[in-house]
């Protein structure tokens, strides 16, 4: 039969009938299949009454038969924040979760939204009603009481950027392979819906190996590109000391790469914006740190806001990036390259763009100018490292630090948690080929502990190293147990200073004090005596160095949980900056009618 045509009487009569098919050619085995040909090979789960049948499916498709690993996990949140772990480890990877309808899906909501804030690829999958429930006005459990099962679909409509509801096999294949290539096309998050009854039956549609993805490359127009990068040849080129600055979108727009093409060619200093941490090797030649305003890297901010021109490549312009908007940046000054947009100064705009095109196009169109980067070598003073402690002098932040970029290697990979974490790990330097991820934008804390099993998971070649809050750590903590159960070495730095102290800088309060935890002891609870494990509760350089030691050397294999005890008032003076500026902007009087 030709594709597209009308089946003849020979044709339907050759069609497979169930019995005939392969046990395999059911709608579970196909997602599992595509799953993992997209690149998420483990699936984090949580069992409940519509999914059941479904993970049955999914994890009968092995992933050494094409398939999928299912990773349970404590919870439905933690799960879709381990599939967002896992799609950063990848570059352009997908990350996948399975959870049971709306309590599930709307515990996963959470991390979901903040996957979409991040322009990360992830599959929340949700096993739906039974087909034969859908329009019979019949109440659910596991619903608000109401003979409406849209509730769950219209929350997710707002955090992803495509919805599939499954409740019949005609047209299963279609939805699913849509909804996984829109992940792919837009890298955000889908949401597919599947009825409970549906994932074990064998289809025709299913009866073959799914035909490998096919997704249409996205193309500059090639005249606007060549506007584009003529005028901004011509900006750049006739400015005395033009700087260059990584954003986030960089990786969404698969352009990192091209930026540092770009940073070769013309002879400008590089910087990054905090979000952007590890999207720009810290090994360049002329690069100089963090663009973070007043908490930038020491020397970084005066030479970017005293240049005469500045590109922005992908960046995201917040409250918190740009410490309650008080950079001192001049629109006329930059060009903004996003994904597919590319404006300069105060115009003109350039549509239909892409990122790397324009990066590529433009390294060859600029003369070298190195007059910035010199101006930053001559005003540069290198940071002293903190002096080391007195014995038995309790462990100060600044000296935990130290010890810690002594760690670091390109089989590293750092994961920093919300709050006084983001601006200490932000002065490290990342050795080459070492990971960093954190998340700036959505800012949920908590996120950590799930994406560090995600992206342990994920990345094998790393060893994984967490800097998570005793507040934050509260929120996710159990997570911990599946990195046991799963094997994981990763190495967490627990930072026990007695609160939320990102949120005391920013607004003080008596609810900012939370209870402490014995938390070597939940670690040793959770471990329970399978599994390797290591933990270690620190208060001094000595015990902080013992180990260290102990996670580098006899325990290279083992989950190593380090509990580092600081004063509540050591904090870095760029959180202090930080909050105070956005607490400022924060406090903003209502502006007049």
């Amino acid at each position: 039969m030709d594709i597209g045509s009308v089946p003849s009487p020979a044709d339907a009569a050759a069609a497979p009938s169930a019995a005939a098919m392969p046990r395999e050619a059911t709608l579970g085995h196909h997602l599992a299949r595509r799953l993992a040909e997209v690149g998420a090979r483990d699936v984090f789960t949580v069992p409940g009454d519509f999914n059941l049948t479904l993970l049955d499916e999914l994890e009968a498709e092995q992933p050494s038969g094409g398939g999928v690993r299912l990773v349970g996990c404590c919870n439905e949140l933690n799960a879709a924040y381990a599939a967002d772990g896992y799609a950063r480890a990848r570059a352009g990877g997908v990350g996948a979760c399975a959870v049971t309808f709306t309590v599930g899906g709307l515990s996963a909501i959470n991390a979901v939204a903040g996957a979409f804030s991040e322009n990360l690829p992830v599959i929340c999958i949700v096993g739906g009603p039974n087909s034969n429930d859908y329009g019979s006005n019949r109440i659910l459990h596991h619903t608000i009481g109401i003979p409406d099962f849209t509730q769950e679909l219209r929350c997710f409509q707002n955090v992803t950027c495509y919805q599939a509801v499954v409740n019949n096999l005609e047209d299963a294949h279609e939805q699913i392979d849509t909804a996984i290539s829109t992940a792919l096309k837009e890298s955000k998050p889908v949401y597919i819906s599947i009825s409970c009854n549906l994932p074990s039956i064998p289809h025709p549609t299913f009866s073959r190996h799914p035909v490998p993805f096919f997704l249409s490359p996205k193309l500059s127009n090639q005249m606007n590109l060549e506007a584009a990068v003529e005028t901004a040849a011509a900006f750049l080129n006739k400015s005395v000391k033009p700087v260059l600055v990584g954003g986030p979108k960089m990786r969404v727009a698969k352009a990192c790469e091209a930026f540092v093409e770009l940073a070769d060619a013309c002879g400008y200093p590089v910087a990054v914006m905090p979000s952007a941490k590890g999207l720009v090797p810290e090994h360049h030649s002329r690069f100089i740190g963090t663009y973070w305003g007043a908490v930038s890297t020491p020397f970084c901010a005066e030479i970017v806001e005293s240049a005469d021109a500045y590109l922005f490549a992908g960046p995201v312009f917040n409250d918190y990036s740009s410490v309650g908007y008080s950079l001192l940046l001049k629109k006329e000054k930059a060009i903004i390259v996003q994904p597919d947009r590319v404006v300069i100064g105060n115009g003109p705009a350039f549509g239909c763009v892409l990122m790397k095109d324009f990066l590529h196009a433009l390294a060859t169109r600029l003369k070298k100018n190195t007059a910035a980067y010199d101006n930053y070598s001559r005003i540069f003073v290198p940071q002293g490292e903190p002096l080391s402690s007195e014995h038995g002098e309790p462990l100060r932040v600044n000296v935990l630090f130290k010890h810690i970029q002594k760690m670091l290697s390109g089989s590293s990979a750092v994961i920093a948690e919300t709050g006084d974490s983001w601006f200490n790990c932000q002065k490290l330097k990342l050795p080459e080929g070492c990971g960093y991820e954190f998340q700036m934008q959505y800012g949920s804390i908590g996120w950590s502990v799930g994406a560090t099993l995600g992206y342990a998971q994920a990345a094998k070649d790393k060893r994984v190293i967490s800097f998570i809050g005793d507040g934050s750590f509260q929120v996710t903590a159990q997570e911990v147990s599946t990195m046991l159960r799963w094997g994981q070495n990763n190495i967490i730095f627990l930072i026990n200073n007695g609160g939320y102290t990102i949120e005391v800088e920013i607004h003080d309060g008596p609810y900012n004090i939370i209870k402490n935890w014995n938390y070597t002891g939940v670690v040793e609870a959770f471990h329970n005596g399978e599994g390797k494990c290591y933990t270690a509760k620190v208060r001094t350089e000595e015990e902080l160095k013992k180990a260290i030691e102990a996670s580098l050397g006899p325990n290279k294999d083992s989950l190593c949980f380090i509990e580092v005890i600081v004063h509540k008032d050591d904090t870095s003076k760029e959180l202090l900056e930080w909050g105070s500026r956005v607490s400022a902007a924060n406090s903003r009087p209502p502006n007049p009618q």
